[in-house]
């Protein structure tokens, strides 16, 4: 018989492993995001709700009639007035595939985190998308924070020049210059020779080469949408597994179709990689 924690249990460990972002940055959290989870019995069946974070504080409690207040306990109504990240709708509910789910997040610009496996019970769905979303305002609060030190918010509203800074010709670096001129198909395409130096290289256990093309990888990949997964490409063509080679192949496939707005190609692309990576 298979052990099956307390919900409890499982909560505590979900916020163990916190927010895996898919897309996005955890560093610098967009405000609103699209969560996923998959079922714990059935890795086919994938949960999502929507997690936003209203720019402007907001009190719930504010809003409700006093016929209701009196009815709710002191402990929520404070728990009200700190209202932070929502989920809508408020839990986890099944219908929308995991690719669905990304090409949606993409083209709305949202962030778009993992957040592992629960049951299918709807209390434990509902915990853990108010947990999550409570997880995912706080990185929001603390990125803001961050921001608001640098730039304060008296000074962000008000119109102001930025001067770019002197350079000397001599010293800009040509290789860094083509790069950047080159439009993001041509891009893919240096991506692709690097993939294949670097599986060269891995065979042959090349150190020197090895490290050179990953210089060279690293900066071609920073110029590059994130949507392209250029971590995930580079993580292939280096791996010392021999399905590091597919597994790039089908990175680099996924990023054509994308460049390509061949989006109905994508999921099958998608189901590919999670096979090969189980």
């Amino acid at each position: 018989m298979l052990y099956r924690p307390s919900p409890d249990v499982l909560l505590e460990e979900h916020f163990v492993m916190g927010l895996q972002f898919l897309r996005g940055n955890s560093q610098a959290p967009k405000g609103h995001a699209v969560f996923l989870a998959r079922s714990r019995s059935n890795s086919r069946v994938v949960y999502s709700t929507y997690c936003l974070v209203p720019p402007i504080p907001m009190s719930i409690a504010k809003y409700l009639p006093p016929m209701f207040t009196s009815q709710i306990p002191s402990e929520e109504l404070q728990g009200a007035d700190g209202l932070t990240g929502m989920p809508i709708p408020p839990m986890l509910e099944e219908g929308i595939s995991e690719e669905e789910l990304e090409i949606l997040a993409e083209r709305r610009g949202d962030d778009l985190c993992d957040l592992g496996t629960v049951s299918g019970e709807d209390m434990e769905r509902m915990q853990v998308a108010a947990m999550y979303s409570q997880e995912y305002a706080q990185l929001y609060s603390n990125y803001i924070k961050q921001v608001s030190k640098s730039t304060p918010l008296s000074t962000a509203s008000q119109p102001t020049r930025i001067e770019e800074p002197a350079t000397n010709n001599d010293d800009l670096d040509p290789e860094e210059l083509l790069l950047q001129s080159m439009p993001e198909r041509q891009k893919l395409v240096e991506v692709g020779k690097l993939v294949g130096t670097a599986r060269y290289a891995v065979g042959g256990q090349d150190t020197t080469l090895l490290k050179e093309t990953r210089r060279k990888m690293d900066r071609l990949i920073r110029l590059l949408p994130e949507k392209y997964r250029g971590t995930e490409i580079t993580k292939a063509a280096f791996s010392p597994q021999e399905k590091g080679a597919k597994l790039a192949e089908l990175y680099l496939s996924r990023a054509y179709k994308l460049l390509d707005e061949e989006y109905a190609d994508i999921p099958s692309i998608e189901s590919a990689i999670r096979e090969l990576k189980d």
